[in-house]
C-alpha cells in the first residue's frame, strides 16, 4: 500500500487516526523506558567498585523491593545491597572528616614537639654556657660549689615540666661556708634579716621576674600545643548517630538504587546532612575559638615581654652581673648578718693552706666574653616557631563549625539543580539550618535528639575553658599550677605578674630558707692561712649569695 493512499484512509477516519498514535505513543515510551526498568550495569559496575559482590546487584532493575531507606519504586538494589551500601556511606561520611581531623592533629603535634624540643634544649645550652663561662671565670672556687648552679638548672628543668621547683637553701649556705657551723636557729635569723640587705641591687628581682615570666608562659603554651590533638583525637571517637547513618545512605547511595550512579547531592541538601551529623561538634566551636585565642594572645607575649630565649640566652651574662653587684659590698652584708644573728661558730674540720691560684678566686670578677653566648636551640628561634605556629592557629579556629562546609564543597556535591535533593534529580527546596545542636530541631533530613549532648564533646568543652583560664593567667604573668597526673588541671596563681618593687612577691627573699632547714651532706674546703681563708669567704658569701638568689624564685 503505497504512502498517499494511506493517509487518505486516516484523514477519511479520525478515530483510527487517534488509535494509530496512541499506540504509537506507547511504543515509543515503552523503548525509551526499557534500558532505565532493565539494565542495571552501571549500577554493578558502580557496587562492585566499593568492593562489593557484583552478584549482589540484580541484572535488571525491580519494582517495589522492600528498601527501608531509599524509595521503594524502581530499583536496583536489594535489601541486603541498602545495608551494605549504609555502611558504606557510614566509611565515606567519617572518611573527609578524620582527613581533616587528622591534619589538624599532625600540626599541632608537630608544633608542639618543636617549641617542647626548643624550650628543653635552650635550658640545656644555657646550663652548658654558664658552665663553660664559670669555669673560665671563677676557676676552682666555682668548680668546687658547682653543684649550687646544677640545682638551679635542675629546678627550671622540674619548673618547666612540673610546674614546681624545691630548693634546699640552708644546705647551700652550710657548703660554701664550712668553716662556720650553721645552726637551724642561725638560719632562721639570716632568713628574718636579710629582706632588707637587697645584696644584689634589683637584678635579682628583675631576673626572677622575668624568669618566672617566661617560664609559666612557655610552659603554658607548650601544654596547650599538646592539648589540642589530645581534643581532636578524643572527639573523633564520637561516633555517627543511626539516624545519621541514615540520612548519609540516602545522600549517598540511594541515586545507585535508582540507576543514577554519577548523580551527586546538592550542596544544600548536603550541608543540612552533616549539619545535623556533625550538630555536637559544632558547639565545641565557642570553646575552641577562645582557646585559639588566648594562645594567640599568649604567643604574643612569647615574642614580647615574656620571651623565654631572651631570658635564657644571656642568663649567664645575668647571673655574673649579680655576682659583680654582690662583690661590691658582699663585706658588708656578711657584717650585717653576722651583727643581726651573732658570729657563727667555727667549723671543727681541720684546715690545709689553698692558694689564690688553685681556688680561682682573684678578688674581682672578671667580666663576661660574649664567645660564651649558647648557639641557637634546635636549630631554629622563638620568634620563628612563633610565627609558624600562629598561621597555623588562626588556621584552626572555627574548624568545627566549618566542618560541613568544607565537607560538602568540591567534587562531593553537583553544582545548580542537576543534583540529587534525598528523592530525585531536581533542585533542593529546604532552608539550610544553622550550626549546633539547638538548630537541628527543625533539621529537614536528620533527626537529632537536642535533649541528649553528646558527653564527649561536653567533657572537652570543659577541658577547653580550663585550659583557657591558664592561658590567660600566663599572659597575664600570673603563676599557675599543674596536677603531674594523665589529666591536667589548674588554677590560677597569683603574685609572680606584680610589677612593681613594694609587692610583696617582690621583697628581697634570695637567702630566705625552709621552715624547718635540713641538715645537709658538706663537701668541705680545707684552709690555713688566715688571709687565704678571709679572701675566700668573701668570694664564697658572693658565690653562694648568687645561688641563693637564683635558687629561691618562690615558683609555685
Amino acid at each position: 500500500m503505497f504512502l498517499p493512499d494511506l493517509l487518505q484512509r486516516f484523514q477519511s477516519d479520525p478515530r483510527r487516526t487517534m488509535l494509530v498514535f496512541s499506540a504509537l505513543v506507547v511504543l515509543f515510551v515503552s523503548i525509551a523506558a526499557e534500558p532505565k526498568t532493565k539494565n542495571c550495569n552501571d549500577v554493578r559496575a558502580a557496587y562492585s567498585s566499593k568492593g562489593f559482590n557484583i552478584n549482589d546487584v540484580p541484572n535488571k532493575g525491580v519494582q517495589g523491593a522492600p528498601l527501608k531507606v531509599c524509595p521503594q519504586g524502581f530499583t536496583c538494589c536489594t535489601v541486603e545491597m541498602e545495608e551494605k551500601l549504609s555502611q558504606q556511606s557510614h566509611s565515606d561520611l567519617k572518611a573527609p572528616i578524620s582527613e581533616l581531623s587528622s591534619k589538624l592533629q599532625s600540626n599541632f603535634k608537630q608544633r608542639h614537639q618543636h617549641f617542647d624540643q626548643f624550650f628543653r634544649e635552650l635550658l640545656e645550652n644555657a646550663e652548658r654556657s654558664l658552665n663553660s663561662m664559670f669555669v673560665r671565670t671563677y676557676g676552682m672556687m666555682y668548680v668546687q660549689n658547682a653543684e649550687l648552679f646544677k640545682n638551679f638548672f635542675a629546678s627550671l628543668k622540674r619548673y618547666y615540666l612540673l610546674g614546681s621547683a624545691g630548693v634546699d637553701l640552708d644546705r647551700m649556705l652550710r657548703l660554701v661556708n664550712v668553716q662556720y657551723d650553721f645552726t637551724s636557729s642561725y638560719m632562721e635569723c639570716v632568713s628574718r634579716h636579710t629582706d632588707q640587705l637587697q645584696p644584689f641591687g634589683d637584678v635579682p628581682r628583675k631576673l626572677r621576674l622575668q624568669l618566672t615570666r617566661a617560664f609559666v608562659a612557655a610552659r603554658t603554651f607548650t601544654r596547650g600545643l599538646a592539648l589540642m590533638p589530645d581534643v581532636v583525637n578524643r572527639v573523633s571517637t564520637v561516633t555517627a548517630s543511626p539516624s545519621c547513618v541514615r540520612a548519609s545512605m540516602k545522600m549517598l547511595y540511594c541515586p545507585y538504587c535508582s540507576g543514577q550512579v554519577a548523580l551527586k547531592p546538592c550542596q544544600n541538601y548536603c550541608l543540612n546532612v552533616m549539619r545535623g551529623c556533625l550538630a555536637n561538634q559544632a558547639d565545641l566551636d565557642t570553646e575552641w575559638n577562645n582557646f585559639v585565642d588566648a594562645m594567640l594572645g599568649l604567643a604574643d607575649r612569647l615574642e614580647g615581654p615574656f620571651n623565654f630565649e631572651s631570658v635564657m640566652d644571656p642568663i649567664d651574662v645575668k647571673i655574673s652581673e649579680a655576682i659583680m653587684n654582690m662583690q661590691e659590698n658582699s663585706m658588708q652584708v656578711s657584717q650585717k648578718i653576722f651583727q643581726g644573728c651573732g658570729q657563727p661558730r667555727p667549723a671543727k674540720v681541720a684546715r690545709s693552706q689553698r692558694s689564690v691560684k688553685e681556688t680561682g678566686f682573684t678578688g674581682r670578677f672578671r667580666p663576661y666574653s660574649p664567645d660564651a653566648r649558647p648557639t641557637t636551640a634546635a636549630g631554629t628561634s622563638l620568634d620563628r616557631l612563633t610565627t609558624d605556629v600562629r598561621k597555623k592557629l588562626k588556621l584552626a579556629k572555627k574548624f568545627w563549625s566549618t566542618l560541613p562546609d568544607t565537607v560538602c564543597d568540591g567534587e562531593r556535591i553537583a553544582p545548580g539543580d542537576e543534583c540529587w535533593n534525598g528523592t530525585a534529580k531536581s533542585r533542593y527546596d529546604a532552608v539550610v539550618i544553622g550550626n549546633g545542636l539547638a538548630n537541628q530541631v527543625s533539621n529537614p533530613d536528620v533527626e537529632v535528639d537536642i535533649t541528649r549532648p553528646d558527653v564527649v564533646i561536653r567533657s572537652q568543652i570543659a577541658v577547653l575553658k580550663e585550659m583557657t583560664s591558664w592561658l590567660k593567667a600566663a599572659h597575664s604573668g600570673n603563676d599557675i599550677s599543674f596536677d603531674t597526673g594523665d589529666e591536667a588541671s589548674g588554677a590560677e596563681g597569683s603574685g609572680s605578674g606584680c610589677d612593681s618593687p613594694t609587692c610583696e612577691t617582690d621583697r628581697d627573699i634570695y637567702f630566705s630558707t625552709p621552715a624547718n632547714p635540713v641538715v645537709p651532706r658538706v663537701h668541705k674546703v680545707v684552709v690555713k692561712e688566715k688571709s687565704t681563708a678571709h679572701r675566700a669567704t668573701l668570694g664564697s658569701w658572693a658565690l653562694a649569695a648568687c645561688g641563693l638568689a637564683l635558687l629561691t624564685p618562690h615558683w609555685r
